[in-house]
């Protein structure tokens, strides 16, 4: 019996909005062969983390795999919650977020199957000179926070790291809608960021910046963000089409990877969101730099490697961040990948 969709599609509209890219490419399915429907909601609006599935879409991958594939985009609970109760197959999160996830009694029926990117490119962007090119400079100065608890725990681990003392460290609200902007205008003074976006954004904004990865102040923050997972009953009841649909998404990865300016055509028409429509510069930018991060040194795209996954897991619980203890080797599975 192969997996089944727990609510009808007019049910899942009713929650998701469809983002149905053209599939292009020669291949066809055979006819009289019916396609088999699989759905994957992305984390947020379409940016270069997800490229690859909408390669994957224009090129024909999907089709050529036996599949068609809807992307979505996520309802105000969040995508791995919808995954998990089998309202879509796949769905795009971090590992950090993932965590309350796993951390319960009884956790979410979810697995991590691939890491979009190899490696966070996630750190502190700040206007260049004014000395926060290093953890402990951030002291005197207004830090914009989400005031999450893992970020907040994350950010006094690097500040101490480096000498310094996070008590020191103003913490105001995140409220920017332009974060090189911000800057520019001195509402605040540093800014969590993805550098393919957030930097990516301030070169081209002309901010003169200074940048600090938390994975080269210590590598237990090299965690994965972004990765897919995939819901547990789907992954037991229909395994080959979940291989089939990792297959063809490494496919799209595979080409962004060495065709970068095309991917990022293929992105922005794919997006039915409107959000890419007057940010052509900024994707193509966004994407030659991501071109290296997808598999950076790894051989297989979407590889999981089990001692940075558990380093994370394990830090939390030892800093009582997680409501109960994530064992080792939770929520994660390579065996999904194309071999």
């Amino acid at each position: 019996m192969t997996y089944q969709k727990k609510i009808g599609a007019a049910a899942l509209a009713s929650v998701l909005v469809l983002s149905l890219a053209a599939c292009g490419g020669e291949a066809q399915q055979p006819e009289g062969e019916a396609l088999t429907e699989v759905t994957i909601c992305l984390d947020w609006t379409p940016n270069t983390n997800h490229t690859g599935l909408y390669v994957a879409q224009a090129q024909g991958y999907f089709e050529e795999a036996g599949l068609d594939v809807s992307i979505v985009q996520p309802p105000e609970d969040g995508a791995t919650a919808i995954c998990a109760a089998g309202q879509v197959e796949f769905a795009v999160t971090v590992q950090d977020n993932l965590a309350a996830a796993f951390a319960r009694e009884e956790p979410l029926g979810v697995t991590a199957v691939a890491a979009l990117l190899q490696h966070n490119t996630s750190g502190i962007l700040s206007r260049a000179g004014e000395g926060m090119d290093v953890p402990k400079g951030l002291e005197g100065h207004r830090y914009s926070t989400y005031n999450g608890e893992i970020e907040l725990a994350i950010m006094k681990q690097v500040v101490e790291a480096d000498g310094g003392d996070f008590s020191q460290v103003e913490l105001i609200p995140y409220t920017l809608e332009d974060e090189a902007g911000a800057l520019k205008e001195g509402l605040t003074d540093a800014i969590w960021v993805y550098y393919g976006w957030g930097g990516i954004s301030a070169q081209l904004a002309g901010l003169d910046f200074d940048y600090f990865y938390f994975k080269d102040i210590d590598p237990i923050f090299d965690y994965y963000t972004p990765l897919i997972v995939a819901n547990n009953d789907f992954l037991a009841e229909d395994p080959d089409t979940a291989k089939a649909f990792l297959s063809a998404v490494a496919r799209g990865y595979e080409y962004a990877i060495e065709h970068p300016e095309e991917a990022a055509q293929m992105l922005i028409e794919g997006d039915t969101t409107g959000s890419l429509s007057a940010s052509e510069e900024l994707i193509v930018e966004s994407q030659k730099w991501m071109a290296d991060q997808y598999k950076a040194e790894v051989e297989q795209w979407g590889y999981i490697d089990p001692a940075r996954w558990n380093a994370f897991y394990n830090w939390l619980n030892e800093n009582d961040l997680v409501a109960m203890d994530i064992p080792e080797n939770t929520g994660f599975s390579n065996d999904y990948l194309p071999e």
